[in-house]
């Protein structure tokens, strides 16, 4: 394992924790009281608040801010320009800080381009959400979430690949690109290989 490489151009706060193989990139800003686990990238322009936690194995594209709240767990990716909030009704006269909502992205999962999460959702391990679409509430463990608002179309394996599975119900598929089994019980889906 290696330091971490900051560019000259990146801010990192003091009391900011960086783990080794980590990647700062260009223009971001990362706040004392941070947390960024080992072998993490974050691309140009990146916001981290002081209270964000960033698991191992993070991509995190340019122009995304992860306000305080935000618990990103191993191996999520944030695609570029995705959006997270921290207040669900906020306004420039009312200050609002004491009613932040946490947000919480589990392992594996990936954010697409230009998506916004609204605070206050858990995203489930290995979901995909599509780019573009807006997140109001929890996502399922393995779902793929596209539109505004969001809404599940389909399921995801943990190669992201697309599951011929039914958008509910019961039922079996295998991941085209590892060949990992999947079982679909109604709202629930589970890798049988795990």
């Amino acid at each position: 394992m290696a330091a971490p490489t900051i560019h000259p151009s990146a801010i990192v706060d003091p009391g900011a924790e960086i783990g080794e193989d980590s990647r700062i990139w260009h223009w971001t800003h990362v706040c004392g009281g941070a947390r960024i686990g080992p072998g993490c990238s974050l691309g140009q322009n990146v916001y981290v608040a002081p209270s964000v936690v960033i698991g191992k194995g993070c991509k995190i594209q340019n122009n995304v801010s992860l306000y305080d709240g935000v618990i990103l767990e191993d191996e999520v990716f944030c695609g570029p320009s995705m959006v997270f909030t921290n207040v669900v009704n906020p306004r420039s006269a009312v200050n609002r800080k004491a009613e932040y909502l946490p947000t919480r992205v589990c392992r594996g999962a990936t954010i697409g381009a230009n998506a916004t999460i609204v605070c206050g959702a858990t995203i489930g391990a290995n979901a995909f959400i599509a780019a573009g679409a807006v997140v109001r509430g929890d996502v399922a463990p393995f779902a793929l979430m596209a539109g505004v608002p969001a809404r599940r179309i389909g399921w995801m394996s943990r190669s992201g690949e697309r599951l011929a599975l039914p958008p509910s119900g019961t039922g079996e598929a295998r991941c085209p690109a590892t060949g990992e089994v999947y079982r679909l019980d109604g709202e629930r889906l589970e890798c049988l290989e795990a």
